[in-house]
């Protein structure tokens, strides 16, 4: 506790502490940041890229936008508060093209930096429904006088398979689609394909006709000895039974080979 001759030392302050308030003032005052961080700053760049490519695709479409774009329109759902450029574009080096990452299974697309478990499930949903609604579309034509679409659907279902693939579609007596079915998974070079059974699951469906398909995961669809022998075998298994073969189609990455078109059956 002051004593009372302390209390007489202030005499006068009510002089002296507006002075020293005013110095204080003037003195130069420690400079702050500007609000906001540098990552801030970033956070707002990539809004407005955001806002800007879903800009371009909305006026003009696909068209407008690099594939690594369209992927960034994927991913900014997946990702929502950072520059997903970079990853869109190591995607497509890692994979070759945007086709076969949307081929690539789930486990592959972890392998690129800054791809989740979940980023890479939104893209296999995607890659989904793209299929899907392929395969709608053959579906409700006559699949004969769709034969491109029936490629297409083909080429997005099998085309980036890592195991050769053997798919069969069945038809009706009007060459509709009844059902679209992988008979069997195999190796990168080879699918043990059984003519008894595809003719046992054609007569399950009432089917009269059907259109072989598989892949090559090398790329080259070019139908080799065992393709061609394994083909003729189910056209002289299905001829006895009224089942048509109308052809045996071989998917690769770098285009499809028809074995009718090649006159091999």
């Amino acid at each position: 506790m002051a004593s009372s001759g302390d209390r007489g030392d202030l005499t006068g302050a009510d002089d002296v502490w507006p002075g020293l308030e005013e110095r204080i003032s003037r003195s130069p005052q420690p400079q702050r940041k500007a609000a906001g961080t540098g990552e801030d700053r970033a956070a707002r760049h990539h809004d407005g890229h955001r806002d800007r490519l879903r800009a371009r695709f909305a006026a003009a479409g696909d068209d407008a936008l690099a594939d690594y774009e369209l992927l960034e329109l994927i991913l900014f759902r997946s990702i929502p508060r950072k520059d997903v450029k970079p990853i869109a574009k190591a995607l497509i080096a890692h994979f070759g093209s945007l086709a076969e990452v949307l081929g690539a299974p789930t486990r592959r697309l972890t392998e690129v930096p800054g791809v989740k478990d979940a980023v890479a499930l939104d893209i296999a949903v995607v890659a989904a429904v793209n299929r899907r609604g392929m395969r709608s579309a053959v579906r409700q034509r006559e699949v004969l006088s769709s034969w491109a679409a029936v490629l297409d659907y083909c080429k997005a279902a099998m085309a980036h398979e890592g195991r050769e693939q053997f798919r069969i579609l069945f038809l009706d007596k009007k060459n509709a689609l009844i059902a679209d079915e992988v008979q069997g998974t195999g190796t990168v070079d080879h699918t043990p394909v059984y003519p008894r059974e595809v003719m046992r699951r054609a007569l399950e469906l009432n089917a009269t006709a059907i259109i072989l398909v598989h892949n090559h995961p090398s790329g080259d669809p070019t139908p080799s000895r065992a393709d061609i022998d394994m083909t003729k075998t189910i056209v002289e298994t299905a001829r006895p039974l009224g089942v048509a073969v109308h052809d045996h189609i071989i998917i690769g990455k770098n285009g499809h080979a028809s074995l009718k078109g090649l006159r091999l059956i």
